[in-house]
């Protein structure tokens, strides 16, 4: 979480690009003021858009100053707005693009006239629905879409086919499918309707596609998917297609880990191997000293031990 306290420690009011006080990437400082993210930036930086102090850059591995000069499309680099974060609730149907060669409608063309330029933190499929998270911060999107953030995911899923518990179980160990790797996912069954099951899920490293890519490994298509809850942020109420902004209060608290709510907990795997021998004995000892404790023995005419008469004898 240090990532997150190093953002919050940067100035909130508009600020210019004198503030940086040591070389930094530039990419990671076009996409702080919002205008994209880092990966789009170094794509614009390889397309020939970026000037630095006059020269067209070829290489996002540059690193600039305070006496940088940087110009993106022919204008220089904005001001930095404060610092904010929106919910959003995503129908199904929009792409979370800002352009599509297939001209399909996106999200961003829905949000109000008033919201300043905002990526998404993370993405959501088209035929997926519900929360997601905008930001005007490139760098901050960044950082909360890590999976080091340990940010849970939480998703409410609506399957057809019938749903093995004992599978859902076993995710919590992960699962490889055609050579991907999917970390560990927690799955409960909510319901079982008929030919359709509805599920709670949560993970935190969100792969491309992943629940549905799990679910239709184990034969169980999606036929809905929705996203309730991403780190401490809840969808709640928000109404689809409506946009809201989270408090700067509350934003600070969340992202200064105050607030763990959202926070993936621990979970113990399930074994796979068989104890090995000497756990087996430590077993069996215990169930034998367990055996005699529960064992009634009168202390008057309790069986004389085998061979006692001999060794008295001698």
């Amino acid at each position: 979480m240090a990532g997150f306290l190093q953002l919050l420690s940067m100035p909130h009011a508009k600020e210019k690009l004198s503030a940086l006080d040591k070389p930094e990437r530039i990419a990671k400082v076009i996409a702080r003021v919002g205008l994209c993210s880092r990966r789009e930036a170094e794509r614009w930086i390889e397309a020939g858009r970026v000037k630095l102090d006059g020269k067209v850059l070829e290489s996002p591995a540059v690193t600039v100053t305070a006496a940088s000069t940087i110009i993106v499309d022919g204008e220089p680099l904005p001001l930095k707005d404060e610092q904010n974060v929106w919910r959003y609730h995503k129908p199904a149907g929009l792409l979370t693009t800002h352009s599509d060669p297939e001209g399909r409608p996106n999200l961003f063309d829905s949000l109000p006239e008033d919201m300043p330029r905002v990526i998404s933190v993370g993405r959501l499929d088209l035929s997926s629905e519900g929360l997601l998270l905008l930001t005007n911060d490139g760098e901050l999107a960044r950082q909360l879409e890590l999976p080091a953030s340990g940010w849970l995911r939480r998703y409410r899923v609506r399957v057809h086919g019938r749903v093995d518990e004992k599978i859902l179980d076993e995710l919590i160990n992960g699962v490889t499918i055609d050579d991907v790797h999917y970390k560990s996912i927690q799955a409960t069954l909510d319901r079982q309707q008929g030919a359709n099951a509805w599920l709670t899920v949560s993970l935190v490293e969100g792969k491309n596609r992943e629940i549905r890519r799990v679910m239709e490994h184990f034969g169980w298509s999606v036929s809905r998917l929705i996203r309730t809850a991403y780190g401490p942020f809840q969808l709640g109420k928000l109404a689809k297609g409506d946009v809201e902004k989270v408090r700067s209060k509350v934003l600070k608290d969340q992202l200064s880990s105050r607030d763990r709510s959202g926070f993936a907990a621990k979970t113990e795997k399930l074994a796979r191997r068989p104890a090995d021998k000497r756990t087996k004995r430590l077993q069996a000892g215990k169930l034998k000293k367990n055996y005699r404790k529960r064992t009634k023995i009168d202390p008057i005419n309790k069986p004389r031990k085998e061979n006692a008469h001999r060794r008295r004898s001698k």
